[in-house]
């Protein structure tokens, strides 16, 4: 057998298959040209569908001979809410967070939760449409995806509810919780010029993220505003990762003179910088300086610990899986209103990890509270 005689053969196969499989709530959606949430309300007799709407969706489960399964039943209407989180983030500490976040706020209200990853932004999309038909009705989307708009669109189509956790800035077509980045990045890169350092230097986050950029932009804005020149060698590119945060850190310690203080974009570089830091035998605060962002696990589990800036990530999860549960009730009752975007504040948490320029000296931890700009 030749190898298109086999793929001939393999296609006719899984062609039969699809052929006997029962029809899903997507097939009926398809049918119908509505979205599967529709289909759910014409299944669970809910009264805020079209007549016209209606009509076509029964018409399309009679075609089809659609049954709809527990899960299906479940979309919008049944006993149990069902939400998921999607995530492709390299960072873990980022997302023990964010998963933490959300089940203590799913127990409590008695909503299944379930959590799936993607390798990439664009395999968002087909998943989303594949948990609609199961009877996800909410989707909580943490940074990379909630930044995509293609990803905010897919659950538009579906007519599903998304509720973006950290996103840089609000898109507007579905609601968002955040911090403000921009002042976040300024106020900590102000307590480095106050300690006295000039030469600052900084590891930006994952260049697909808005907040990356956002952080960038208050780094940038605190050197202005206290005269100091910025200078292209002490900024470098990283991901959100450790490894990433070890490369940038090498470079921006390779510089000369080097910094005598780096902010990275997120705990988990500012870690790799100081690993890279006592390789290099400079001693974290003494000889060099270093901040984080997020005050996940890592900042506090090193030595010594971090500086950083304490985003709720927790707590900003707990409000989108609240959100969602909300939002699906009012829909439930026929009502919709505009998209709830909201700004938590943060924290700068001093800790170990920062000195004034090659002086030592007793260090306590102190919380100074964050602005938030609207």
């Amino acid at each position: 057998m030749t190898d298109k005689d086999s793929d001939t053969k393999h296609a006719r196969k899984r062609g039969s298959r699809r052929k006997s499989s029962a029809p899903t709530i997507g097939d009926v959606a398809g049918e119908a040209r509505c979205s599967p949430m529709t289909v759910s309300r014409v299944v669970n007799g809910e009264g805020n569908v079209r007549d016209e709407t209606r009509q076509n969706v029964l018409n399309a489960i009679a075609k089809l001979n659609y049954s709809p399964n527990r899960a299906a039943r479940s979309l919008a209407g049944g006993k149990q809410l069902r939400i998921a989180l999607v995530f492709d983030n390299p960072s873990a500490s980022y997302l023990s967070e964010f998963l933490m976040g959300a089940l203590e706020e799913a127990s409590r209200k008695d909503i299944h939760i379930v959590v799936e990853s993607c390798e990439k932004t664009a395999d968002a999309i087909p998943l989303i449409k594949r948990l609609s038909e199961t009877g996800i009705s909410g989707f909580v989307l943490p940074p990379p995806l909630c930044d995509d708009q293609r990803v905010l669109d897919a659950v538009t189509e579906v007519d599903g509810i998304a509720i973006a956790v950290g996103q840089g800035k609000a898109s507007g077509s579905h609601g968002a919780v955040m911090i403000d980045d921009f002042q976040a990045g300024y106020d900590m890169t102000k307590h480095i010029i106050d300690l006295g350092h000039k030469r600052i230097g900084f590891i930006i986050g994952n260049p697909e993220q808005v907040a990356s950029g956002r952080r960038l932009e208050g780094y940038r804005a605190a050197l202005e505003d206290a005269g100091l020149e910025l200078i292209d060698d002490l900024v470098v590119q990283g991901r959100f990762t450790y490894r990433s945060g070890m490369a940038g850190a090498e470079k921006l310690l390779g510089v000369s003179p080097r910094p005598t203080a780096i902010f990275a974009s997120n705990d988990d570089m500012a870690a790799a910088t100081v690993a890279v830091a006592h390789r290099l035998h400079l001693d974290v605060p003494n000889d060099i300086t270093v901040c984080g962002f997020d005050d996940t696990a890592m900042a506090s589990t090193i030595w010594p610990e971090l500086t950083t800036i304490r985003q709720p990530i927790r707590e900003m999860t707990a409000w989108a899986v609240a959100a969602i549960a909300r939002i699906t009730r009012e829909r439930n009752s026929g009502e919709r209103r505009e998209p709830e975007q909201t700004i938590m504040p943060y924290k700068l948490i001093r800790r170990e990890s920062d000195a004034a320029p090659s002086l030592a000296g007793n260090r306590r931890e102190d919380i100074v509270e964050g602005r938030s700009v609207k």
